[in-house]
């Protein structure tokens, strides 16, 4: 079992950026794949990015290449998603994930566990 809570979300303006950390619960942690997803209202949940349990594979969805970096620290069960050059369609609730899988996962069936979610607002 792992459980996960995400924290640091909040409002920015377009161009700024935000720090997302999950701090995961259980000792499995370290063998989770781990995941952010987002969802808009309205619209359903998309996957963000992903790293492997060691950190050494990293995978992202297009839109944020660049922009966006995942990041891991096993040591205190916290994955973070570290979002630079903010816009508005990044404005989502934000939501960290575990898959019990080696490889780097993007659906999110393959997921395990959640988060509860955080808001990120970007105001243009």
């Amino acid at each position: 079992q792992v459980q996960l809570v995400e924290s640091g979300g909040g409002l920015v303006q377009a161009g700024g950026s935000l720090r997302l950390s999950c701090v995961a619960s259980g000792r499995t942690f370290s063998r989770c794949t781990m995941g952010w997803f987002r969802q808009a209202p309205g619209k359903e949940r998309d996957f963000v990015a992903a790293i492997n349990w060691s950190g050494g594979s990293t995978f992202y969805t297009d839109s944020v290449k660049g922009r966006f970096t995942i990041s891991r620290d096993n040591a205190k069960n916290t994955v973070y998603l570290q979002m630079n050059s903010l816009k508005s369609e990044d404005t989502a609730v934000y939501y960290c994930a575990c898959a019990a899988d080696s490889r780097v996962v993007v659906q999110t069936h393959h997921y395990d566990y959640w988060g509860q979610g955080i808001q990120v607002t970007v105001s243009s």
